[in-house]
């Protein structure tokens, strides 16, 4: 397909323009997908402030943003379409981290490790314009029960239940999700889900708290604000508590802010598993109790990306396994981008999850 779009184009920190651009064409092993829903991650907004550098050859723009999407096919490569898996018209989502599949890592089930990979919209355009392009192998088709801002979030939501596997929730256990952002609060559905018994979250704004609270979780703490109903001086206490002193079963750290980086290993039991899924930043450190973590015999372990896992966000989107409408919470048109940004930002109006409508 020839022609124009309109796109927001990033080139610079704090340097972004609503602008006409060529509609992107594709190879063999590509189909063009025309852009309904995107969503607004945390590392659009770091990019946008110079937070962290792009993942292009320079680390700079331009470049369009914009990795949580979902779209309609408006045309299909020479491959895809001799194996007749797509057609024009077909309701899909993209996992923007596209692996080689060809590597080693990729060959050992690994893929999230692939060192050949690009990323549509860090190392090459995403999702922040009215057309984008795709390897056909990391085209998922969506139900038509599912909506277009439901298939944008199915990116979050697989790195979530990546996380989540790794945790190895068992049947009854005692579970804390730390940092009730958009993912962590998609993984305390999903660990509620997976049988847990008791699922407390742990956060700092009442708001997505509550959010918390109406999706299943049996406990929620605020840790920061001493004005918040929620609010606990002593979390370690608090969770001794509630488990007449064997601690959590199972700790999930959704935030990469490093003041909060003790207390999984406080307030965690015996064979406790922990997983760190937010992201630090380059120069921080995960400070461990050595003996008293042998002691217990605790496992920690870490979670990076969504392998394998798309398939499996898409059905407990559409099964209603987990109730992804209730994290978005604010709606921008395309040109409206760098003001969602900001709002996001700064915590304008309460937002969880904002979804771009090109």
């Amino acid at each position: 397909m020839q022609g124009k779009q309109k796109a927001m184009v990033f080139y610079e920190p704090l340097k972004m323009d609503y602008v006409e651009i060529d509609i992107p064409e594709i190879g063999p092993d590509e189909v063009l997908i025309k852009v309904k829903a995107c969503g607004i991650c945390g590392s659009d907004i770091a990019y946008y402030w110079g937070m962290s550098p792009l993942e292009t050859e320079t680390g700079k723009g331009p470049l369009v943003l914009g990795h949580e999407f979902s779209g309609e096919i408006v045309e299909i490569g020479d491959i895809p379409g001799q194996l007749g898996i797509f057609k024009v018209g077909d309701k899909v989502t993209v996992d923007p981290v596209q692996y080689c599949n060809a590597c080693d890592v990729c060959k050992k089930g690994q893929p999230n490790l692939c060192e050949n990979k690009i990323v549509l919209g860090v190392s090459v355009d995403g999702g922040f314009a009215e057309y984008v392009k795709s390897k056909y192998t990391s085209i998922f088709k969506l139900p038509e029960s599912v909506t277009f801002e439901q298939g944008a979030f199915c990116e979050p939501l697989a790195d979530a239940m990546y996380a989540v596997e790794n945790l190895e929730v068992s049947l009854g256990d005692f579970c804390v999700v730390i940092g009730p952002g958009p993912i962590g609060l998609a993984e305390a559905q999903l660990i509620k889900s997976s049988g847990a018994g008791t699922v407390a979250v742990l956060g700092t704004r009442d708001y997505r708290l509550e959010i918390a609270k109406q999706n299943g979780a049996d406990y929620v703490f605020n840790l920061k604000d001493k004005n918040s109903k929620y609010y606990l001086a002593d979390i370690k206490k608090k969770i001794s508590e509630l488990t007449e002193g064997k601690m959590a079963d199972r700790v999930l750290v959704a935030t990469g802010n490093t003041k909060i980086m003790s207390i999984p290993f406080e307030i965690s039991g015996r064979r406790s598993v922990i997983v760190f899924f937010g992201l630090p930043g380059a120069d921080d450190v995960v400070p461990v109790p050595a003996l008293d973590t042998i002691f217990w015999d605790k496992r920690v372990k870490f979670s990076w990306l969504a392998p394998l896992t798309w398939p499996k966000s898409i059905s407990a989107i559409a099964s209603k396994l987990i109730d992804v409408d209730a994290l978005i919470t604010h709606r921008f048109k395309l040109k409206e981008l760098i003001d969602g940004l900001k709002k996001v930002k700064d915590r304008v109006d309460n937002p969880v999850k904002a979804i771009v409508i090109p």
